[in-house]
């Protein structure tokens, strides 16, 4: 018999699927500082990075280069399925797990990082587990990016687009769970929780990102705020939809769904180190 807590992790892994094609690596540069984190306070060697929530392996991929052994975890088997289908990357093994019961001996890990998925972990659990496993002077790496201030590149009409992309995120609040308003607002609950007294967080760390308004209308229908509009209200759920990408397109003045648009984000990373 499954947990009630296995129970709500399965839910949100199928309500996540769809947000698989529309996952985006995160910021090489931002990879370079968690790293440089680690140099600082652990020291080499970096023998042990687990990526929690890894989806289909695109922050655990980033890892490779600089540890012995790199573990994926994900509650998704069908995408760690897709993870283990990209070649090139020896040194790196994908398990169906979850961040609050990890399948590591104490002070056996280097690096515990999560992209964009800290914000459904059980906090006081995955905690718990984290001061477990990590090595002295291991770190955790929680990264993620605030979509509060949208900001989109499109010839003079950015602006416009900026706040057709609002009024989604508006209708959909009254959907949104918990744990989302968390990441917007940072990790800020779950870094005030760290025990580690060494801990720190980037913010507004940059990054451009060019998308086809066909995968814009992709990447809003992966969000589990609309999954939850589209459970209660299918038919609203899909005008919502047609009618923002009709409303981009007239303001950009083009009528291909594959035109271009440029999204600006701002990631962020929450740091912190085991004591020693």
């Amino acid at each position: 018999m499954k947990s009630s807590f296995l129970e709500a992790a399965l839910k949100r892994s199928e309500k996540f699927q769809l947000g698989t094609k529309y996952r985006f690596t995160p910021p090489a540069g931002l990879k370079d500082l968690i790293i440089q984190y680690l140099d600082k306070k652990k020291g080499p060697p970096h023998e042990l990075a687990v990526d929690l929530g890894c989806g289909t392996g695109q922050n655990t991929r980033l890892l490779a280069p600089h540890f012995k052994e790199v573990v994926g975890m994900d509650i998704s088997e069908s995408q760690l399925e897709e993870a283990r289908a990209v070649p090139g990357f020896s040194n790196i093994t994908y398990k169906t797990g979850r961040a609050e019961k990890l399948p590591f001996p104490d002070d056996s890990v280097d690096l515990l990082t999560a992209a964009s998925a800290a914000h459904w972990f059980d906090v006081p659990m995955f905690l718990a587990e984290a001061n477990r496993v990590l090595k002295p002077g291991g770190c955790m790496a929680l990264l993620g990016f605030a979509d509060n201030y949208p900001k989109f590149t499109y010839k003079d009409c950015g602006d416009k687009l900026s706040s057709i992309y609002q009024e989604v995120k508006e209708v959909l609040k009254p959907y949104t769970e918990r744990p989302v308003f968390e990441s917007e607002n940072k990790l800020e609950g779950l870094f005030q929780a760290i025990p580690f007294p060494d801990k720190e967080r980037i913010e507004d760390f940059p990054l451009k990102w060019t998308i086809s308004v066909e995968d814009l209308m992709g990447f809003i229908s992966s969000w589990s705020m609309f999954q939850t509009y589209r459970a209660k209200d299918p038919t609203g759920a899909e005008h919502l939809l047609v009618n923002t990408e009709k409303r981009f397109l007239q303001e950009m003045g083009v009528a291909s769904p594959k035109a271009e648009v440029v999204r600006n984000w701002e990631y962020f990373c929450v740091l912190a180190s085991k004591p020693l």
